[in-house]
């Protein structure tokens, strides 16, 4: 008799390991392919850190034309080195859910064969010489016997038991894995989407500069002017607006907007680094605080609120105001404007919280280089507004439009440095 019961539990586990066997094959082979693309991704990660290297050298050179097409050609081809890398990850992680499907395939089989020879097993124990477990058991002569028969019976049990909920326990494990990767998929896809989105305005823009470098005959003098007339009229853009905004009535109320200090809102970029801050600047005052970003940072709210408006000053009245620009009322009585945005993600009327991404940073508008204007306003006194542009040919231009004592300084409201 114990003989049998020891010789079921080896036919049991030997399906167990023969399913096991079978697919280590297939598992081998899909390693082989994820160690290949690993490598693949180190190879184009070095490729990465020298553009990354020949685009702050391009930063340092003199701002020209040629030097400017030359540095969006670095950009574009960093961006699609990372987004081939990125392609890559998504690839090793696709092979690594095909992985943990089979794995869970094999675990599956293994528990069906487990069960199907468990089944098999008892049956045969319970017909064996015709009898009955109950009438083995009290046909033996004595109670030793009796017993050695009902514990080998137990062991046999306890042990496929035993068996199979370790089976069951790594197939739960293999299937918790198998979601966490299929997250991080999902995550990776986006990224690769962000990716395709910055590939398309980085060669829009590059684009942009090849049709002036063609107009100009590359002559550099021609592009300098260019440069200066479009300063100009952003000097008198800038003029016409604070003209204006001086002109609007509103009084502060300090008890409608939080307290200074009192940190209310968040950050609006995962890295913080301030370039030119609220106050005087350049001998004109800066109604705003200006953070290092480059272009595609994702632009976050910060607080709850709702989207009131978004835009591109550049439609109208290119390189003089905010560009793409996205306009936040808040619930705590506060309101933002996010400007020189390369990507709208929101939209109007939508709800947000802290954290939530409404954006993109870019180097639209009245921008020198890619970095994200922050403007704070107690939100009773500024508005979405349409109005005329002395400074463009009599064009219009839609943005926010505030009173200027109503314009806070943001730093106040923000966490602390």
């Amino acid at each position: 008799m114990k003989k049998i019961i020891f010789s079921s539990i080896f036919i049991v586990l030997s399906v167990f390991v023969f399913y096991s066997y079978t697919s280590a094959q297939t598992e081998s082979e899909l390693r082989g392919q994820i160690d290949t693309a690993n490598s693949q991704i180190d190879q184009i990660n070095k490729e990465i850190a020298a553009l990354s290297n020949q685009i702050a050298i391009t930063a340092e050179q003199k701002n020209t034309l040629a030097n400017a097409i030359a540095s969006l050609t670095l950009q574009r081809n960093k961006l699609v080195k990372e987004r081939t890398q990125t392609e890559k990850k998504i690839g090793i992680t696709g092979l690594m859910i095909k992985t943990l499907d089979n794995q869970i395939d094999t675990k599956n089989d293994a528990l069906n064969k487990s069960q199907e020879s468990l089944a098999s097993l008892i049956k045969s124990l319970h017909q064996q010489d015709g009898l009955t477990f109950m009438e083995k058991f009290f046909s033996e002569k004595d109670i030793a016997g009796a017993s050695r028969l009902y514990n080998d019976t137990m062991s046999l049990n306890e042990g496929i038991k035993n068996h199979i909920d370790d089976v069951n326990k790594q197939k739960a494990d293999l299937t918790v894995s198998k979601t966490k990767k299929e997250e991080e998929k999902t995550t990776l896809t986006t990224l690769k989407n962000t990716l395709v989105a910055k590939e398309q305005e980085i060669a829009a823009t590059k684009k942009e500069k090849d049709s002036l470098l063609v107009a100009t005959k590359n002559k550099e003098t021609e592009y300098q002017k260019m440069l200066a007339e479009q300063l100009k009229r952003k000097v008198a853009f800038e003029k016409s607006i604070e003209d204006y905004e001086s002109q609007l009535q509103f009084i502060l109320n300090p008890n409608s907007i939080p307290k200074a200090g009192s940190s209310p809102l968040s950050w609006p970029l995962n890295s913080i680094v301030v370039t030119s801050p609220y106050g005087s600047r350049w001998g004109k005052f800066h109604y705003g605080v200006d953070f290092r970003a480059k272009v595609g940072s994702p632009v976050k709210a910060m607080a709850t609120g709702t989207v009131m408006g978004t835009g591109d000053t550049d439609i109208s009245c290119k390189g003089a105001s905010f560009g793409k620009w996205v306009f936040i009322k808040y619930n705590n009585g506060l309101s933002s404007t996010y400007g020189h945005l390369s990507e709208i993600d929101a939209t109007v009327g939508q709800k947000v919280i802290a954290g939530d991404v409404v954006a993109h940073s870019g180097n639209t508008g009245s921008s020198t280089g890619p970095h994200l204007h922050v403007s704070v306003y107690a939100s009773g006194g500024v508005n979405v507004a349409t109005v005329p542009s002395k400074a463009c040919n009599g064009k219009i231009f839609t943005q926010p439009i505030a009173a200027l004592s109503s314009y806070l300084n943001p730093s106040l409201y923000l966490p602390k440095l």
